[in-house]
């Protein structure tokens, strides 16, 4: 009970996590002495059979990452935008629900490709090294706590990532009031969301 109310408790939690979220920088501005040459958004999850808008569809983490995705694709349009996550069927896969956001906010189709077969980060960044070859720069958007594994796993599969992130959970409380201090939900999945990513940076030695 101890470990779960410390789990749960907002100064563990951030402890845990922020140390992930801040070890790449936030990319405000285009790296223009890099020779990129794709925008990635990598997938994250969506609710294809519901009747909501595409942008309700959308998961809180992927349409964080694909409003990232944009914003950096929109500095250099002439690029390819990737978008990437499978699915259980043609338009069920999480590329698919990308693409169909992308297009409702203005990004022309034939810039966008679509990854649709990949459902983890491992077969992710294969299939960017497929397209694109070995040592190929691209810009990899994705959310901080992941971004550490994202980009081992775009190393190890011969590409040269530059890190994107977005979609910070720790550390964003306003202020420290009686709510900071008091075990909740939210902050117990922070402590799990960290605790996930550590043990996929042990796993990655079994995944390529």
């Amino acid at each position: 009970m101890l470990l779960l109310l410390l789990a749960a408790w907002a100064p563990v939690a951030d402890a845990l996590l922020e140390p992930m979220e801040s070890k790449y920088a936030a990319l405000t501005v285009w790296p223009q002495e890099r020779q990129i040459e794709a925008v990635v958004v990598l997938g994250g999850g969506w609710q294809p059979e519901r009747s909501w808008s595409i942008t309700g569809r959308l998961s809180e983490s992927s349409g964080i990452r694909l409003m990232e995705g944009l914003r950096l694709w929109h500095q250099r349009p002439d690029l390819p935008l990737l978008v990437s996550g499978g699915g259980p069927g043609p338009e069920m896969t999480m590329a698919h629900g990308y693409a169909e956001a992308a297009e409702a906010l203005g990004v022309p189709p034939e810039r966008i490709v679509e990854l649709a077969s990949p459902n983890d980060t491992a077969a992710e960044a294969k299939a960017v090294q497929a397209l694109l070859g070995g040592g190929a720069q691209v810009l990899l958007v994705t959310s901080a706590s992941h971004m550490p594994r994202a980009v081992r796993h775009f190393e190890v599969a011969g590409l040269v990532p530059v890190a994107a992130p977005t979609h910070y959970l720790a550390n964003r409380a306003e202020g420290f009031g009686l709510a900071y201090w008091v075990p909740s939900a939210p902050e117990l999945r922070k402590t799990e969301r960290a605790l996930y990513e550590a043990l996929g940076l042990l796993a990655i030695q079994w995944e390529h």
